[in-house]
């Protein structure tokens, strides 16, 4: 039987014709709101009753039926359809091998499977194959809403990977651009220096050798100039340090939360002798990270639970428990506290709750210690109340390599 068209109600598909309004015309010429279908089936009758379901059913369709595989392919390049309906089982070949060519093709069009007797078992199997629905022939009044549906869920399969389109390439755009603020952030701190370090060293020279010899007037703006130098070098320093978080080649691997403190802890013995501060901590987990980085963070939560300590001694505790399949640490203080409206403006750089004459530093602390932790897929967080010290807590992922996703995974994979 040769292909042949339907394209209206009068229409009557006969064998070896190509039949509708004039001789030769194909769905080339079909309005552009009617449903292409591509119907597989070697009976003509079949082939116009399933016609004329979908037209009682409220669509303006232009068929084209073949029982080939030949000529379903050469269909399928000429004026690919928007769905295919196939009788499950032909005297040449099987429905569901329709179904594999759309597949080698790389075609995502919706395939009904129309058929006289198909038992539960083989209709379930054709679904898990990739059959869209499939109807029988004594229940074509279904076959209306079984292509409806199978044409909603082509919209919306679509749209969602369109979404998910527009959604990588947003994520790769935002990659490149935080890439490429970080690469500025690092030059312009890096070269910064060298001029900032000659004017920080100029107006000290001036300080020192002209301080008493101009007016009183002349003094003070020296100094403006020279506490000024040494305060953005300070600035430059620590956006060094930001924006070489990430950069690196941390050594990622398993990490004994232990040692980090106890790193971080020989670090500040200085200001915790000085301080009068306690700081003890549970047995701590091993976890995936980089111990430079993790004791960087250990060591900016201790050191500013010291320096925003209350009246009395600064008192430091650190925890650790297991949730779901990452870490939860706690490093809790006795401090001032913070003002529940400031919780997520402390992890911003250069943010300052206070005045440089009341407590020193330049805000970078907890900003760098939110950048390590989203590096290793963590979060980090405060729960605190003015006046009644704060909590700290952060998530690292679990030392276990054989996790997928795992940083650990990761940095296992390329140890040689």
């Amino acid at each position: 039987m040769s292909p042949h068209n339907v394209e209206n109600e009068n229409s009557q598909p006969q064998v070896g014709k190509t039949v509708g309004p004039g001789s030769g015309t194909s769905w080339l010429a079909a309005k552009p709101n009617q449903l292409r279908v591509l119907h597989v089936e070697d009976n003509e009758l079949d082939a116009e009753l399933v016609a004329q379901a979908l037209r009682k059913g409220g669509f303006a369709i232009s068929v084209v039926v073949v029982q080939a595989e030949a000529e379903f392919e050469r269909q399928l390049h000429l004026h690919p359809p928007d769905v295919v309906i196939a009788d499950y089982n032909l005297p040449q070949w099987k429905g569901m091998e329709a179904l594999e060519v759309l597949r080698r093709e790389g075609l995502d069009i919706p395939l009904i499977l129309v058929s006289g007797a198909l038992g539960d078992i083989t209709a379930v199997e054709c679904i898990k194959r990739g059959a869209t629905d499939y109807v029988l022939k004594d229940g074509l009044a279904r076959l209306p809403e079984a292509v409806r549906r199978a044409l909603q869920e082509k919209r919306q399969l679509r749209l969602r990977r369109q979404s998910e389109e527009d959604l990588a390439r947003k994520v790769e755009e935002l990659a490149r651009s935080n890439a490429d603020l970080e690469q500025f952030a690092y030059v312009a701190s890096h070269d910064l220096q060298e001029p900032l370090r000659m004017v920080a060293a100029y107006t000290q020279l001036l300080g020192e050798r002209y301080r008493g010899k101009l007016d009183e007037t002349a003094d003070k703006f020296i100094g403006y100039a020279s506490e000024g130098a040494l305060r953005m070098q300070s600035l430059i320093q620590d956006l060094l340090a930001f924006s070489r978080v990430g950069r690196s080649d941390a050594a990622v691997g398993q990490v004994d939360s232990n040692e980090a403190v106890q790193r971080a802890l020989l670090s500040l013995g200085t200001a915790i002798q000085e301080s009068g501060a306690v700081i003890t901590h549970d047995p701590l987990p091993v976890v995936c990270a980089d111990i430079t980085q993790l004791t960087q963070v250990f060591q900016n939560l201790f050191g500013n639970a010291i320096k925003f300590c209350g009246k009395g001694p600064p008192a430091i505790s650190v925890q650790a428990e297991k949730s779901g399949e990452q870490w939860l640490f706690s490093v809790r203080d006795n401090g001032i506290g913070i003002a529940p409206e400031y919780a997520e403006n402390i992890f911003v750089v250069f943010q300052r709750l206070h005045a440089r004459t009341e407590y020193a530093g330049n805000g970078i602390g907890l900003a760098i210690c939110k950048k390590i932790i989203q590096h290793y897929g963590g979060n980090i967080w405060v729960e605190s109340q003015t006046g009644q010290g704060s909590a700290f807590k952060f998530t690292l992922p679990s030392a276990d390599p054989s996790k997928e996703g795992s940083p650990c995974k990761a940095a296992a994979a390329i140890v040689p």
